[in-house]
């Protein structure tokens, strides 16, 4: 339920669950609006292990088949180009393709991408430049020296990506000089919602947190920003969020290496992976399989059904199924083939809170006083951090979520797939994986030798 009007005010308790991207883009935002008493709690320090948004970088793009999620795209855009955001996006331009082999669904994605953007008129002009062959694609994106067989698709310069990690630090830190409080840890952990009221037998009440330590974090409003770790603190939102994980790895250059590549655009090879230019600062070339998802199903005493939950700890992320190592080897085979070799780097599987309809969450929980969920990322959510936390906000002050596609819902159906990715639903649990000993030791050793640090 809503938060009444005698407990919403610039000094209102608030406390926000998890410092990942959405979380802190509420608090960003809060503080934006003059509220004055915020507090996030982690079990992490940021850039959290357990957050998405820990990564390299991010593809920041808005290429959807929906509108509305376009025009938000676009707005985030603008947002990353000001002088706050802007040292972290790079508007290298952004190629989606297919290859030879790909499934007629790619082509009908792309299809119904263009025609989107075609009917969208805050789009740039001259955005979009199609590539039905590797010709066209080699003029765009020079750096590629594989033949790139049977690929096809276009061009959008009016995207790029974001350096991820990086920035989630800038706004922790630029959170803390605006005195919004941290707490990591077994202190921030949360373990339970607590109720502290019962007003009926509907309603429970504003909740208190409890922490991991036995810490008990008491607030006026409180905003769930777990991400794919939600439905362990609330189950009862384990009917719209299923955790789902994606393949993440990493190549080592050299610094003339990364050099040849330096500003080269994102590649997207819809059916493969896609990766981004060289990380400036560390030489590392990130690249990432596409595929319908993993999940990590396990009995919910809540649910009759499975729910999906990421591990418990970070460290059972490390690890790549060899299915996915075998789609990045081959994205590496027919872009960059002086690379197909090395070794994968830092390797790790990404964990985000899929929906259904691909829809974010932002709504109060029903029976609940003051408890908002923010999440349902469903792997398009960081683009959006620049403004994520505005309608986080908004639904804050507006009492109520007016828009039905962002609703609390109970979904009868779960597990299907999802219309724009392309490839099966798996559990982890039934994949072959690469060894799980972090190989980010070894990087850091080639990082000497290459002097990069």
């Amino acid at each position: 339920m809503a938060p009444s009007q005698d407990i919403l005010s610039k000094s209102s308790r608030i406390l926000i669950v998890g410092a990942g991207t959405v979380g802190l883009s509420a608090a960003f935002h809060l503080t934006e609006r003059g509220y004055t008493n915020v507090k996030v709690i982690d079990r992490d320090t940021v850039p959290s292990a357990y957050s998405a948004g820990n990564d390299l970088n991010k593809i920041v793009r808005a290429d959807y088949q929906d509108p509305f999620y376009a025009k938000l795209a676009l707005k985030a855009i603008s947002a990353w180009e000001t002088p706050f955001w802007s040292s972290f996006f790079r508007r290298t331009g952004y190629l989606v393709s297919a290859s030879g082999s790909a499934p007629e669904k790619a082509s009908v994605l792309s299809s119904k991408i263009l025609s989107c953007i075609n009917n969208q008129p805050d789009f740039p002009t001259d955005s979009i430049h199609l590539t039905p062959e590797s010709q066209s694609i080699r003029i765009h994106v020079p750096q590629l020296t594989g033949e790139i067989k049977g690929w096809s698709g276009y061009f959008n310069k009016h995207a790029g990506y974001a350096h991820a990690s990086a920035a989630l630090k800038m706004v922790y830190e630029e959170l803390a000089r605006r005195c919004v409080e941290f707490i990591f840890g077994e202190d921030g952990e949360a373990t339970e919602i607590e109720a502290i009221s019962t007003k009926s037998s509907f309603v429970r009440g504003t909740p208190n947190i409890r922490t991991r330590s036995g810490a008990i974090h008491t607030a006026d409003i409180v905003i769930l920003a777990l991400g794919a770790y939600t439905a362990q603190l609330l189950p009862a939102a384990g009917g719209q969020l299923t955790a789902k994980a994606w393949s993440v790895a990493h190549i080592q250059l050299t610094p003339e290496e990364a050099n040849q590549l330096a500003g080269m655009p994102v590649v997207n090879c819809q059916d493969l992976g896609f990766f981004f230019e060289p990380d400036p600062d560390t030489g590392l070339l990130k690249l990432a399989a596409h595929g319908g998802g993993y999940t990590n199903l396990g009995t919910s005493v809540f649910y009759k059904y499975e729910v999906s939950l990421p591990p418990p700890e970070a460290s059972q992320n490390r690890g790549i199924p060899v299915h996915d190592e075998s789609s990045i080897r081959q994205l590496l085979a027919e872009t960059l083939p002086q690379f197909q070799h090395r070794p994968l780097v830092d390797q790790f599987i990404c964990w985000c809170a899929d929906t259904e309809d691909s829809e974010y969450v932002i709504d109060f929980v029903p029976e609940w006083d003051n408890l908002l969920l923010a999440g349902g990322d469903s792997g398009h959510a960081f683009k959006m951090f620049p403004v994520f936390g505005e309608w986080v906000v908004d639904t804050l002050e507006q009492g109520c979520q007016d828009l039905e596609r962002w609703r609390w819902k109970n979904p009868e159906r779960r597990g299907s797939e999802i219309s724009w990715r392309i490839g099966d639903i798996r559990d982890i649990k039934d994949v072959k994986r690469s060894d799980k000993v972090d190989d980010f030791n070894r990087a850091a050793g080639s990082l000497k030798e290459a002097s990069w640090v």
